[in-house]
């Protein structure tokens, strides 16, 4: 929802701004809707595919990044490897997943850490848990999640040679060839204004 607050909202403002006459229907949420229970005509998608059926075109990528306060890494140090994770406070987005794990390096050759979480929440997005509090911890994070605080300084992106590989931000459709021009319209609208969006390299 964040993502599509910050990148897709003003696409479709700025798509209506261009085609007075055309209405749209935005939804967000932070799961992967089907596109045909759902009646959608089009889907942004971060990560690789799970249906192969739906045609993407790829429009820019997202990184996985490990992130704290300054106030939290001077007062517990900074990790250097993975491994020094296991001595660390750290923040996992979902208090429910049985995983409290965090993968780094490319996908044929990650090294997987096994954590003790300090605190869970199902709104990690929103700020990070707070984690420009002193004591909170260290958290994995998408890089558009926590951009503006990053560039402010309020956070600090931690281990930036073990990152995971980038994920591809991708826009969806059922298909190309029975595509309604309206669609067609806002897809090559949506990839022209998004082309290259790649939050933090």
């Amino acid at each position: 929802m964040q993502f599509g607050r910050r990148h897709v909202a003003p696409i479709v403002s700025a798509f209506l701004n261009e085609y007075p006459d055309m209405c749209v229907e935005l939804s967000l949420n932070d799961r992967n809707l089907d596109l045909i229970e759902e009646g959608l005509d089009l889907a942004v998608r971060i990560g690789p595919l799970a249906d192969s059926s739906l045609i993407a075109r790829q429009v820019g990528s997202v990184r996985r990044v490990v992130v704290a306060s300054p106030a939290y890494l001077a007062r517990r140090g900074v990790p250097r490897t993975p491994a020094d994770l296991a001595t660390h406070d750290t923040i996992f987005g979902m208090a429910r997943s049985p995983a409290r794990e965090w993968r780094f390096g490319p996908p044929r050759r990650s090294s997987v850490v096994r954590l003790l979480h300090r605190a869970c929440s199902s709104t990690m997005s929103r700020h990070s848990c707070r984690l420009r509090r002193p004591a909170s911890g260290i958290a994995a994070v998408l890089s558009y999640q926590v951009s503006d605080e990053l560039a402010a300084g309020s956070l600090v992106r931690l281990l930036q040679d073990f990152e995971p590989e980038a994920l591809p931000v991708q826009l969806v459709t059922l298909s190309r060839s029975h595509m309604a021009p309206k669609v067609r319209a806002f897809l090559d609208s949506a990839a022209k204004i998004f082309h290259g969006v790649d939050v933090i390299q």
